[in-house]
């Protein structure tokens, strides 16, 4: 594909960060004007709580991408500084207790803000997966279907080049388009506040747990070969809790019960 968009100058702009951009825009748009409506969100908070959630995202990929062969990176730390290389489900992890704690400090009532946040999420995961597609890493398995994409660019991440591969990264943002339109849909019919949030984390994870099965990036490593990968242990475990917790948060958050959000 295209890792680099375009050159002006001395300056190159790279698909992936520009893709990344385009997401946190609209996302930060959504947050603003959903956020005042519901809760009454600033936009001095909005933004504050996003650059927050970025340095939380990034600490939290870094870090689980080097828990996931710590020997590499030990000898050679530079490549955990590049563009590539960054673990959804450790930015997802980390950036969880960064909300909470935004949320608290500022007085925001927790599951509305969730429920906002879960919309939010989608619009910059789903312009990032895009960036991925460009850059050509998260790619996917070689295959003979009419969906194979070739990445012929030196500079793209994808491997092997020059033979049709799955383009998962495709498929992950159109399932994650899909995902957000059906909490587009719920938001007015939420029994309980937090709903949105939880149904985005159970079918992620549902998403997550399949496309594994397609991702030819098998360096994430596995945690029994060729059958469950380090994110589809991650996308089991969390969504056995989030089942739990579905259950808890429906009995003691129901709107009808409040006038605000709580």
């Amino acid at each position: 594909m295209h890792p680099v968009l375009f050159k002006l100058g001395g300056l190159t702009v790279y698909s992936y960060g520009f893709m990344i951009a385009l997401g946190t825009v609209a996302g930060v748009a959504y947050m603003v004007i959903r956020g005042k409506k519901e809760v009454g969100l600033t936009f001095d908070q909005a933004n504050s709580l996003f650059l927050f959630i970025f340095i939380a995202a990034f600490a939290g990929g870094k870090a689980l991408l080097f828990f996931e062969d710590a020997r590499l990176y030990v000898q050679h730390p530079a490549r955990l500084l590049t563009g590539r290389g960054f673990v959804f489900y450790g930015s997802f992890l980390f950036a969880i207790p960064t909300m909470f704690w935004f949320f608290k400090r500022n007085k925001l009532p927790t599951y509305a803000m969730l429920d906002i946040m879960a919309v939010t999420t989608c619009l910059v995961h789903m312009f990032g997966r895009i960036g991925c597609f460009l850059a050509g890493c998260c790619y996917g398995l070689p295959t003979d279907s009419i969906f194979g994409v070739i990445f012929t660019d030196p500079a793209c991440h994808a491997n092997p080049k020059g033979v049709p591969l799955h383009p998962t990264q495709l498929y992950e943002s159109g399932y994650i388009f899909m995902v957000m339109l059906v909490l587009l849909y719920l938001r007015e019919k939420r029994t309980f506040y937090g709903q949105l949030f939880l149904t985005y984390l159970m079918l992620y994870a549902i998403g997550r747990y399949a496309l594994e099965f397609f991702r030819g990036d098998t360096e994430r490593g596995f945690i029994i070969k060729d059958y469950l990968s380090h994110s589809q242990f991650i996308a089991l475990a969390i969504f056995v809790v989030v089942v739990y917790v579905y259950n808890r948060w429906s009995k003691r958050n129901l709107i009808s019960l409040y006038k605000k959000p709580i």
